[in-house]
């Protein structure tokens, strides 16, 4: 994995990081993938410095959460990120059908409240003699539930991708091995053809290891890949 075990503020020293790769290894691939997702989320932080708060605020996640993630990340690396095990799992001792029922009924679209989702399991379970599910029961089933999952259930695939489908940074080993592209607004306004005031745009293309300004183009047009072309060329 192309990614650090460790925040850069407080970074894990040799035996740490090795311990937390190995640990990692230990889970299974849902687990490692999730380590990853909840990585995704605090990279912002981790790597510019962003506060939690306004993490929080643009992936609609409590606060709480992102620093416990956060408190995980920097203890134990990626393995700290790895959602562990409810201590009361298996305590409620329902039917493993009447469980799956309860998360299948808090995934429904529309959204239904953990008190409606109780009242439908417990019919459920009288029809077919079942012991009926108390409220917190229902309840800790519905909170177990992973965030991704809801999110996916109630909100759907576009919501999902933007909030958790990780892009991996690949850096440059040496010059010219990678530019990347980036547009900006300028601080200034000028008339355009119809003499209508407009601020420009301007397109930099930039050398991944260096950080050279290899090219540069300005327009009146919003950023498109022809801008960008123009740009190159």
């Amino acid at each position: 994995m192309a990614v650090s075990l460790a925040s850069g503020d407080q970074p894990l020293d040799g035996d740490r990081r090795a311990s937390a790769t190995t640990v990692l290894t230990q889970f299974s691939e849902r687990q490692r993938r999730q380590a990853l997702d909840r990585f995704g989320v605090l990279r912002a932080q981790v790597e510019d410095n962003v506060p939690l708060a306004e993490i929080a605020r643009q992936r609609k996640l409590p606060l709480r959460t992102l620093e416990r993630w956060l408190r995980g990340y920097r203890e134990h690396g990626l393995a700290g990120l790895v959602r562990k095990p409810r201590s009361n799992r298996g305590q409620h001792r329902l039917p493993p059908e009447l469980q799956h029922l309860i998360e299948g009924l808090a995934l429904r679209r529309p959204r239904l409240s953990a008190a409606a989702v109780c009242r439908q399991a417990v019919e459920v379970a009288k029809v077919r003699d079942w012991p009926a599910p108390s409220y917190s029961t229902v309840f800790t089933i519905v909170r177990g539930l992973t965030p991704d999952l809801v999110t996916l259930a109630h909100q759907g695939t576009k919501v999902y991708a933007d909030r958790y489908e990780l892009l991996y940074r690949r850096e440059a080993s040496r010059p010219n091995e990678m530019w990347q592209a980036d547009h900006t607004p300028l601080d200034l306004w000028v008339l355009d053809e119809h003499t209508r005031p407009a601020r420009p745009w301007l397109t930099i293309v930039l050398d991944d290891y260096s950080r050279a300004v290899a090219g540069f183009a300005l327009s009146l047009h919003a950023p498109s890949s022809i801008q960008t072309a123009l740009a190159l060329r």
